[in-house]
């Protein structure tokens, strides 16, 4: 029997910013290439590495590859236990140490039986990553830009040139007095942010998302963002984690500007956990048969923390719809003492159950009451998980009010499963999240202040049976039919096999004519 043809799959490098809200999507990423016939691999530093290989299918699956860069940050013999690297040690990390790793990498010989002269066709590089993209340059391989948080804050920030241009900000990044602020509830807010956003989102002026941190920790991060940007002029693609809905409610007249840079391809809907460009659920990655349920979700997803998938067993025993699920994510810092102790009371003072998925870590739960976290306490009404499996979680039919900080992976998860929230953003794109959230979509509130009284407010206003409830709950779940629909999925998967196209075009050598890319959510 004569050989078959076989068409090599073309190598595809994918680097992500070290931060679960950065790996998760990453990864889910890395398989919709898979599936389009791409052999992905994601690369990470070694401390995140550390902590998805050795998870359920090494944090792979979907015939995903994952290798370790060196970063220099954290000794070879550190725990699952030992706290990540702050902001400032992983972007010198990423600037000083790990480039020349990366570069190695790139200019490897390629596999036998390869399609190209290298062994990567493009790097596909998280924009929070820009280090990599100079990298990809000095090594001749396209690069592509991979933005895995919502269009819109993807759109304020590529606008900070223009922000600085009209006079809204300063170069430095701080708000200035102009038109656009008014006053709001006492404090200074921006609507539209100067047409970039529609009028329904307003933000305060102190909740830009590179306002982080005392006054020099924001210049650090605004001078970061510059260099980003600058960096980002250089990709050929940016893929948006987004969905249809999402950019529609974007404010009209910035989709030419947008194209004048890189090409933007919204691809959210292909990333869902299951999506097939039929829309039938696909297979999870198989991980063997000793592993439970639980282990098979964290080891999929890349979880970067061991679950406590025992809160899936108390959530069986409560009733539908009674209880309040509490979460700020891994990458948020502790919110402080005064805060926790306010939101532990206020959670009692509701009289619900609840679960709080709260670090087991001092700086985290400082401030809890006493015995507030022990097995058993306030007899058996609320729990506390160092992490919780959180997909599990808010599809369980007993969630009926989630208190989120408004990541963007956890605002899709909460749109996913039709769970209305109560808001508290912290810092970064969060507010953006949140004044889509409950302002152009309708689908939460924001939690006024951190007390006790405002927390059991409001979590009683979005558990209403009454009219707000009512409406609350509708308008997330008619949010969640529109983003999974099978037709969203399929457009996404269509922006997916556009770009793999081209990355085919360019590892055969063929004069690439100008992408023929879907821009049907634009």
């Amino acid at each position: 029997m004569g050989a078959e043809a076989v068409t090599p799959h073309p190598g595809v490098l994918l680097v992500p910013f070290p931060a679960q809200g950065h790996v998760t999507p990453m990864l889910q990423l890395a398989r919709a290439l898979a599936a389009h016939g791409v052999a992905p691999t994601v690369a990470v530093p070694d401390f995140i590495h550390r902590r998805i290989a050795g998870s359920a299918c090494g944090g792979g699956g979907g015939g995903v590859a994952l290798a370790s860069i060196p970063s220099g940050i954290v000794p070879a013999d550190a725990g699952d236990d030992t706290p990540p690297p702050g902001f400032g040690a992983i972007v010198h990390a990423m600037e000083h140490h790990m480039p020349p790793h990366l570069e190695r990498m790139l200019l490897a010989p390629p596999p036998r039986g390869g399609s190209s002269s290298r062994p990567f066709a493009c790097v596909v590089v998280d924009v929070l990553a820009s280090w990599a993209v100079p990298v990809a340059a000095r090594c001749g391989v396209p690069a592509a830009g991979f933005w895995p948080a919502m269009l819109a804050s993807y759109r304020v920030v590529a606008a900070i040139p223009e922000l600085i241009d009209k006079g809204l900000i300063s170069e430095s990044g701080t708000p200035i007095s102009s038109d656009d602020i008014h006053a709001h509830d006492g404090r200074r807010a921006v609507t539209g942010l100067g047409g970039i956003l529609p009028a329904q989102v307003e933000l305060r002026a102190d909740e830009l998302p590179w306002l982080v941190g005392d006054p020099a920790t924001q210049r650090s991060r605004f001078t970061f963002w510059l260099q980003t940007l600058r960096r980002a002029r250089d990709l050929r693609w940016v893929l948006v984690n987004s969905f249809p809905d999402e950019a529609a409610s974007a404010a009209r007249g910035h989709d030419g500007d947008a194209r004048q840079g890189p090409q933007v391809l919204p691809v959210g809907p292909a990333l869902l956990p299951g999506s097939a460009a039929d829309g039938k659920p696909a297979a999870p990655p198989s991980c063997g048969n000793n592993k439970n349920h639980h282990q098979r979700q964290q080891g999929s997803s890349g979880s970067l923390w061991r679950a406590d998938s025992t809160c899936m067993g108390w959530l069986d025993a409560q009733r539908a719809g009674s209880v309040v699920y509490v979460s700020f994510g891994s990458w948020v810092g502790p919110i402080g003492a005064d805060k926790v102790r306010e939101l532990a009371l206020g959670l009692q003072a509701t009289g619900r159950p609840f679960m709080w998925a709260l670090r087991r870590d001092p700086s985290w739960r400082a401030g809890l009451p006493a015995g507030f976290a022990d097995p058993g306490a306030r007899g058996g009404v609320g729990k506390v998980v160092d992490w919780a499996p959180q997909e599990d979680v808010l599809r369980h039919p007993a969630v009926g009010c989630y208190l989120t900080h408004c990541g963007w992976n956890s605002t899709l998860e909460a749109v996913r499963h039709g769970v209305p929230t109560l808001c508290y953003p912290v810092s970064g794109d969060q507010f953006i999240n949140c004044a889509y959230i409950t302002g152009a979509w309708g689908a939460g509130l924001r939690l006024r202040a951190m007390n006790r009284d405002d927390v059991a407010d409001g979590v009683a206003r979005v558990m209403d049976d009454g009219e707000l409830g009512a409406r609350l709950r509708g308008n997330v779940r008619g949010l969640r039919d529109r983003v999974v629909t099978a037709e969203a999925r399929r457009a996404a998967d269509r922006n997916v096999g556009a770009f793999v196209d081209e990355i085919r075009r360019e590892a055969d050598h063929k004069p690439p004519p100008l992408p023929a890319l879907i821009y049907s959510v634009l």
